[in-house]
């Protein structure tokens, strides 16, 4: 294997951006980059992908196909990705042929739930209590040890809530195993928890750092519904999220935005929920809400720009348009805010096919 390219000088205006997925995040980070003057290529193994309506080239191909990947690569000046479920492998290839960013050490970290619980507690950071499942006996076992009932999740794959389910008894974390046929596995704790949160911060490669103001966060079926800012967190809590924040950022070397989902317990206390090593739903305020959005400060830390101010102007509330809400685009459209849709087609339950924004006029968090 090569080792790992590093960007020699920042990529210019007419330079490319490669970008793995074609989801709304690819969309919206190639959106992004042409406000810089940046073009962009998109690699997805899906051929109705959104974020090809909106980029520079597109290439339809399989992750795990090397000539395709290693194409694609040798077309861009730096590589990036909008989603975690990419073979870390893939990672690690590009980055022998143009610089990719966050790298793949970060990505293999955050794609196994049990090694990012493992590595948030060796920064100090509080998360819930875990167990790994690898066995129906360990299922069992882990339930017993546990002593309550939990969360049995995959430890890979899977997010908006699939690949999880509550469990109640032992025997419900036996039969949820061999549902997920018996893929590596958590079993975690619950935690009662006052309200969700989260931070979005950015890190550049020399080490610059700079954090949106942390969200209240509202999920329905596990799926966001809403982000609000100001929420329900004091100033001093926003402070602490975002020092933890850089802990993991500085920790994973990372380069580029991520985002630490938050449990904020009822005594005030922050718990790491999980982290995502890309832009994040919680963070789609910022595009309007901030003179640089999530979108843009990603795109120019993984090409060696300056960050931005992450300053918000406004108060915001984003809220998700899910499913055959889309189908009601014109009553989306009358309202006071910001309306962004997707370009999806299937309009399936719980799809996230577009969101709508408020803004309010700022007060202190």
């Amino acid at each position: 294997m090569s080792l790992a390219k590093t960007l020699a000088a920042p990529v210019p205006p007419g330079g490319t951006v490669g970008i793995l997925g074609g989801g709304q995040l690819g969309r919206m980070l190639a959106l992004a980059a042409a406000r810089l003057g940046l073009k962009t290529h998109v690699f997805c193994d899906n051929p109705r992908s959104c974020a090809f309506q909106v980029c520079e080239a597109h290439t339809i191909g399989k992750f795990e196909d090397v000539d395709a990947i290693g194409a694609f690569a040798t077309a861009c000046d730096v590589v990036t990705f909008e989603f975690e479920n990419i073979p870390a492998t893939t990672i690690a290839h590009i980055a022998g042929i143009v610089p990719v960013n966050p790298g793949a050490d970060a990505l293999r970290i955050t794609q196994d739930r049990f090694d990012e619980k493992r590595f948030v507690e060796s920064c100090g950071l509080k998360t819930s209590r875990v167990f790994d499942v690898d066995s129906a006996e360990g299922a069992a076992a882990a339930f017993a040890a546990l002593g309550g009932p939990g969360v049995l999740k995959t430890r890979r794959m899977g997010y908006d809530g699939k690949g999880q389910a509550k469990v109640a008894t032992p025997a419900e974390c036996v039969a949820a195993f061999e549902a997920f046929r018996c893929a590596p596995s958590i079993l975690e704790g619950f935690v009662d928890f006052a309200f969700e949160a989260s931070v979005v911060a950015a890190r550049a490669a020399d080490g610059s750092f700079a954090a949106f103001d942390p969200p209240e966060n509202t999920h329905e079926n596990h799926i966001l519904r809403r982000s609000t800012v100001p929420g329900r967190l004091t100033p001093a809590q926003s402070e602490t999220a975002k020092a933890l924040a850089r802990k993991i950022a500085d920790a994973l070397d990372y380069v580029g935005v991520l985002a630490v989902e938050l449990f904020v317990l009822k005594d005030g206390a922050l718990l790491v929920n999980e982290i995502a090593p890309r832009v994040h739903n919680s963070g789609h305020w910022t595009i309007e809400a901030c003179a640089v959005s999530q979108f843009e400060q990603h795109i120019r830390a993984v090409c060696g720009w300056p960050l931005g101010s992450p300053a918000r102007h406004a108060d915001a509330v984003m809220e998700n348009i899910l499913g055959a809400e889309a189908n009601a685009w014109m009553d989306h459209a009358k309202r006071a805010g910001a309306l962004h849709l997707y370009g999806k087609g299937e309009a399936r339950r719980g799809r996230k096919m577009g969101h709508f924004t408020t803004l309010s006029p700022l007060t202190k968090s």
